[in-house]
């Protein structure tokens, strides 16, 4: 999120692309073959960009990750991750440029999402500095952000039928909420702030909090003070499934306005949805890389 809080940006890079129709199609048993660097951004002039691509468009080392024309790479400080998409409709253009993520800590955190560990969420660092230099007007500036990653041996729908997830920074550090139904009726209810040293402690969590439902009524929630009123104050992303925005709430008396994330799998495991899917995530298998 940019200092001004009028932009944002998301970079989610996927092997196995677990929102991608094509990858479902495929039967998830080759997710080399079914990746993608997700770039989406946020505020005036913002652009979604999601390309599934093949295998051949993947390159990988101990500090770099590049899929087809983009790529993230990790000096021991700075992850830079440069950009060179195409936007998906209505507004196709192309979207090139570098991010510099700056954490101010790594953690040494780790959440199992199930209790047989095939879901885990790892918060690399959910304290840092980002800058970001796009080839578009307005879209140079500087804001605070986060690195996290989730790793799965199951689909995501196999095990879930609704979660949400939020990051709201503090004077303080940040943190983070991790709310999820599972299948079999059971909840996973987490809450964790983190200070910018990288140091990690489990909160009491505060009382969840309704927040109006998003554009396609997926349901929505987050944490906050027995009397604050949580609402959105910017509209990220909106599917019929998904929904992200930039959301203010209020956790020990300090306001606070965050990335908020609710995801409803039981919208996202009907058939009809993937083809709809299938518009806005592009395939395109081949790739040639010129060196």
């Amino acid at each position: 999120m940019s200092d001004c809080g009028t932009r944002a940006i998301s970079v989610i890079a996927f092997i196995g692309s677990v929102f991608s129709p094509w990858y479902r199609w495929s039967g998830r048993k080759d997710p080399e073959n079914n990746v993608c660097i997700n770039v989406a951004t946020y505020g005036r002039g913002g652009r979604f960009t999601m390309t599934d691509r093949g295998r051949t468009a993947l390159r990988q080392s101990e500090d770099t990750f590049t899929v087809g024309p983009s790529s993230l790479a990790w000096d021991g400080q700075t992850l830079t991750i440069n950009v060179n998409e195409i936007s998906g409709p209505p507004l196709i253009s192309r979207v090139r440029g570098q991010i510099r993520v700056t954490p101010s800590a790594i953690t040494d955190v780790e959440l199992p999402l199930t209790p047989d560990g095939a879901h885990i969420w790892r918060p690399f660092a959910p304290v840092s500095d980002v800058e970001v230099d796009l080839d578009a007007s307005g879209w140079k500036w500087s804001g605070h952000g986060y690195f996290d990653a989730n790793f799965g041996t199951r689909a995501l729908e196999e095990d879930f039928s609704f979660w949400t997830w939020g990051r709201f920074p503090a004077q303080k550090g940040a943190t983070c909420f991790y709310d999820a139904v599972r299948l079999d009726g059971s909840e996973l209810a987490s809450a964790f702030h983190f200070t910018p040293d990288g140091q990690a402690s489990e909160i009491t969590l505060p009382p969840k909090q309704a927040v109006r439902r998003s554009l396609w009524a997926v349901k929505r929630e987050t944490r906050g003070d027995e009397d604050c009123n949580p609402h959105q104050v910017m509209n990220m992303l909106d599917a019929p499934f998904y929904s992200r925005s930039m959301v203010r709430t209020v956790l020990d008396g300090e306001e606070s306005i965050g990335v908020h994330e609710a995801l409803d799998l039981r919208r996202f495991r009907s058939p009809l949805l993937k083809p709809m899917l299938a518009v806005r995530v592009p395939r395109r298998s081949g790739w040639t890389f010129k060196d």
